[in-house]
């Protein structure tokens, strides 16, 4: 276990406290004349040793704090090789939607999804795909979290990379889905398989027996979609809606049908505790095994900054005393 700091210089923030100290001096030194002057008693030296202990404890709290200190620590990461889930992205360029030019995106609110729905399951492998008239691995079935993270980050986005079939009018091709069973992008010891799709539903109607053979195909994939979609969406281009879109009110019935089809379930985006819920049944429960170590951190900043409150209270509560 140790003790790291992000940005020490911040420490000096501490030095601050000279200031206040100074304003203290000068109030008791301006209060010792006029109490000698109509023969009033000193304070109790208990109560200034209090307020400038507070002023002392509260600088350095602060300044802690501004340093940034992290801690780390190692512990066992503790993986299940009988289950693993690939989370779906659709990154077609309906998925810029929103209520307003200063609002989240469709895709901004799927990312914050696919993160909540990492967390969910940290001893399951996690994959992340990106969805449009394909399917594309960006990570296969990882237990490192960190890595599921930085790789929604920085490897995908809306149009990256964009559809073979740019001058199409929906880009999305759901039926597309079928790749992650037959391009094997689970691996073998998987016996329990989930894909949650985050996506606005605008599609191709996805229907046909290959479709529904693929996700029945033993040990079989359980589909849940989680519909992240408005009807009073729109894309914004310099603050102003594009004429070309509107949404397709027919996302929820495409949607609907697809799940029908691969036998899984559709929740819209505000009951994603259900569709983890759904996941928890789907992936159900199993062993785990240690697989290497993983690399804990805790920021301790907000706690020393909240700290930094009680001396100050602490001199506040005395002086009313």
């Amino acid at each position: 276990m140790e003790v790291t700091l992000l940005t020490p210089l911040g420490a000096l923030v501490a030095l601050g406290v000279a200031l206040p100290l100074l304003a203290f001096w000068l109030l008791q030194r301006r209060g010792r004349s006029v109490r000698q002057a109509i023969a009033l008693p000193p304070p109790r030296p208990s109560l200034l040793w209090l307020a400038v202990g507070s002023i002392l404890l509260a600088g350095v709290l602060v300044g802690l704090a501004a340093a940034q200190p992290r801690l780390e620590w190692t512990s066992d990461q503790r993986v299940r090789q009988d289950a693993e889930a690939i989370i779906v992205i659709d990154t077609s360029r309906s998925m810029l939607a929103r209520t307003s030019s200063r609002a989240q995106t469709r895709y901004d609110r799927a990312v914050a999804a696919a993160l909540r729905l990492r967390a969910a399951f940290p001893e399951v492998p996690v994959g992340i795909a990106s969805l449009t008239d394909r399917v594309l691995p960006h990570l296969f079935p990882s237990a490192d979290g960190d890595v599921f993270a930085a790789t929604l980050a920085r490897s995908l986005g809306v149009d990256r990379p964009p559809p073979r079939g740019s001058f199409s009018s929906t880009a999305t091709r759901l039926e597309s889905l079928e790749a992650i069973v037959t391009r094997r992008f689970f691996s073998q010891t998987a016996r329990e398989r989930v894909i949650v799709v985050l996506t606005d539903g605008e599609s191709v109607p996805a229907s046909g027996a290959r479709f529904a053979a693929a996700f029945r195909r033993p040990p079989g994939v359980d589909g849940i979609f989680l519909h992240v979609w408005g009807s009073d969406e729109r894309v914004f281009n310099g603050g102003q809606p594009e004429p070309q879109y509107s949404p397709d009110p027919r996302a929820r019935e495409i949607l609907d049908g697809a799940a029908e089809t691969i036998g899984g379930r559709v929740f819209d985006e505000g009951e994603i505790d259900g569709a983890i819920a759904a996941a928890r049944r789907a992936l159900g429960d199993g062993t785990t095994v240690v697989q290497g170590e993983k690399r804990n951190r805790l920021a301790l900043a907000p706690y020393l900054a909240a700290a930094a409150f009680l001396p100050l209270g602490l001199l506040l509560w005395r002086r009313d005393r």
